[in-house]
């Protein structure tokens, strides 16, 4: 290369014109561009080079503007519509030729640019140019106006979603919402981010944001982060601060397909055909159904019949929602992927759809209904001595709350004999099975509800009405196991194994009551649901199987569907090796559904003591989680709530202290106490 001659070459990518000054070594050159600065490159970086004249740097200035009145793309059309049909390639100079019929430096240039920025009619193969096949620019063409359609509604949707922060009224269309779907996917990702404990780094390289959520954090000049993505969400009124990113976070559906709704509508109008033609009328029989105040899915009932010997027959009504559900059909299908209502502070997400669960599939008051009925006769110790099971019709009698059987149980009202009959079984039941090794853990319970801006947090009282209605059920789960593991049909059986339990010694060691009670659970195992009856450990029953809520619970109905078929004398509509596989699947569904509960809960409990940070709390010390690090379980006895808290002075198991919050924020999922020591357990303002 001469010196003076005119290159170009790529600075930082954009494309620089200079001139050759002097070599530099054996390989390198100095050049110098048009504002007098020097290069050293390579000629590797060279990307093309002006021979046959000397420049000056100087005159860089003057070449780029008689080049620039010649860069017209559209003139490369014209040029490939007269090479493509031969197929014949060119060189920049050929081409500068057939674009401007001259092949001065300038215009070669001019062609060389115009080539090397060209996408679409012609392809470089080493230093000549060939046309691309017609079939492929047409494809290209469409690219592009597919990709300018693309930037215009990316364009249009950020100008909306300004407008929307500016607080103007905007309905999304389709497309938009699209987009704002997967913000909000992403935004879901906040939990991981803080489950995982992420810095920004790290941040950025586990979860890089999808490239549409990108481009539209980009333009509105927010950062590419879950949080971002979240708080955008909240400023546009799409979700609230307190958007449970637990449930989104999940694979548990909220909204029912079209298709189930129309089915739902259809049945609660018009129910199909009854499969058991032969119900048992129980419809003069006096129902009451028990349950809380806000419970609108009442799936059981209970009666009390004397029978002409004077025995005295405890009846079970358990909803029949099978009346309505065949196997394999919509409202199944349906059911079986959401498994369980998840019930969480905020409201329920159910089963089946409300028109169905809160209408034809409950017992409600003063309607004919249609049951699954367990007849239950017991004898004197609680066992059962025998039962019958029948799909029936019942006409419940009176829709009772928990505080109503309390109240009537207290006062001993003598219109309600069957109550109180009732309640003497129950009694009965709890000491037979107490015989039999039932372990009785009793720990407070938090009820929390979200009303508009106000959070309620309950305790649920283990009170005579709950228990009575607990045994009646634990007594149904018994009945219906025994019945399947006698005709041998295949039902999703509930069995616990037999825990090791502290010692008696080391059990009076320890505080009666919640203490004791937390030590006797942290060694109970779970409970298995499987097709072979075994042994459940907590409850002290040799067989169990869970029936009593169907509406709400899957695995129940699927004992339904199995029970009701023997019953008419029918095959089982599901196999032992069928029922194993649905089990399997809604076993993964009732964990992810129970944890979204459990997650929940203790979001608005931490919600719940953030708001009151100045309140003093009465706290039981429970258990050491990490003694070597003073991280204790505490339990909040007003609320309900057990919460971890480390600890900056002398504590003992079962020791009552007061506490404050000194810091809680439920989004990041942390909660930190401080421990009140003489005055300054006094409540503020005192």
């Amino acid at each position: 290369m001469e010196k003076g001659t005119l290159i170009e070459f790529r600075l930082h990518g954009e494309r620089r014109l200079a001139v050759a000054e002097r070599q530099e070594g054996k390989t390198h050159w100095i050049v110098v561009d048009e504002k007098g600065q020097s290069h050293t490159i390579h000629p590797r970086q060279m990307t093309y080079k002006i021979a046959g004249e000397s420049y000056k740097p100087a005159q860089i200035s003057s070449f780029l503007q008689e080049v620039q009145r010649y860069l017209d793309p559209t003139g490369l059309e014209v040029a490939w519509e007269l090479l493509v049909e031969d197929g014949t390639s060119v060189t920049d100079v050929e081409m500068a030729s057939v674009l401007f019929s001259d092949k001065s430096a300038p215009l070669c240039y001019a062609a060389y640019y115009l080539l090397s920025e060209d996408r679409l009619y012609f392809k470089q193969k080493g230093e000549r140019y060939e046309p691309r096949p017609a079939t492929q620019v047409a494809e290209l063409k469409h690219q592009i106006e597919v990709e300018k359609e693309r930037l215009l509604r990316r364009q249009e949707f950020v100008e909306r979603v300004q407008k929307a922060l500016a607080g103007e009224q905007v309905e999304w269309e389709r497309r938009e919402r699209q987009r704002l779907e997967a913000i909000e996917k992403y935004a879901a990702l906040l939990t991981d981010v803080v489950r995982a404990g992420l810095n920004q780094e790290s941040l950025n390289r586990a979860y890089p944001p999808p490239a549409p959520v990108l481009e539209t954090m980009s333009e509105l000049g927010r950062p590419g982060t879950p949080q971002a993505a979240f708080q955008l969400l909240v400023d546009l009124g799409l979700w609230s601060p307190h958007e449970n990113l637990y449930l989104r976070r999940s694979q548990i559906p909220v909204h029912f397909p079209d298709k189930v709704i129309e089915v739902a509508k259809q049945y609660a109008e018009f129910a199909p055909n009854d499969s058991d033609e032969h119900r048992l009328d129980l419809t003069h029989l006096k129902v009451y159904t028990i349950d809380d105040e806000s419970t609108k899915e009442i799936d059981d009932g209970l009666s009390m019949e004397t029978l002409a010997d004077g025995r005295q027959r405890l009846w079970i009504h358990i909803a029949d929602p099978s009346r309505l559900v065949s196997p394999g059909d919509e409202l199944d299908l349906e059911a079986r992927r959401r498994t369980t209502t998840l019930y969480l502070p905020t409201g329920m997400i159910p089963m089946f759809p409300p028109s169905l669960a809160t209408g034809p599939m409950s017992l409600v008051q003063g309607k004919i209904c249609w049951a699954l009925s367990f007849g239950v006769l017991l004898d004197e110790k609680g066992a059962v001595e025998d039962y019958c099971i029948s799909a029936s019709l019942i006409k419940p009698t009176y829709r009772l709350t928990y505080d109503d059987v309390d109240e009537m149980l207290q006062l001993g009202i003598q219109a309600e004999p069957e109550i109180t009959a009732i309640a003497s079984w129950a009694k009965r039941r709890q000491s037979w099975r107490q015989s039999q090794g039932s372990i009785n853990i009793h720990m407070p319970e938090a009820m929390i509800k979200v009303n508009g801006d106000e959070i309620i947090i309950e305790i649920l009282e283990d009170s005579p009405a709950r228990q009575l209605v607990a045994e009646m059920m634990i007594l149904t789960g018994e009945v219906a196991a025994h019945y399947g593991k006698t005709h041998n049909i295949p039902l999703p059986f509930r069995s616990q194994p037999q825990p090791e339990l502290p010692s008696e010694e080391e059990l009076l060691q320890l505080p009666a009551g919640p203490v004791r009670f937390c030590a006797m659970r942290g060694c109970m195992p779970r409970s298995e649901m499987s097709l072979t009856p075994g042994r459940h450990a907590g409850l002290g029953l040799e067989t169990y199987a869970q029936v009593t809520s169907p509406i709400r619970r899957y695995s129940d109905l699927l004992a339904h569907f199995q029970i009701k078929a023997h019953l008419r004398g029918e095959p089982t509509p599901f196999s032992a090796q069928e029922l194993q596989e649905v089990m399997l699947g809604i076993g993964t569904a009732s964990q992810e559904a129970r944890l979204v509960e459990r997650q929940t809960n203790r979001y608005w409990g931490l919600e719940y003591l953030r708001r009151h940070g100045d309140q003093v709390w009465q706290a039981l010390m429970l258990r050491w989680l990490r003694e070597d690090d003073r991280l204790g379980l505490i339990l909040l006895e007003d609320l309900g709530l057990e919460l971890a808290m480390r600890f900056t002075h002398s504590v003992a198991l079962g020791d009552r202290l007061e506490v404050r919050v000194s810091h809680a924020d439920p989004r990041q999922d942390v909660i930190q106490f401080r421990q009140l020591i003489d005055q300054e357990a006094q409540p503020a303002g005192t």
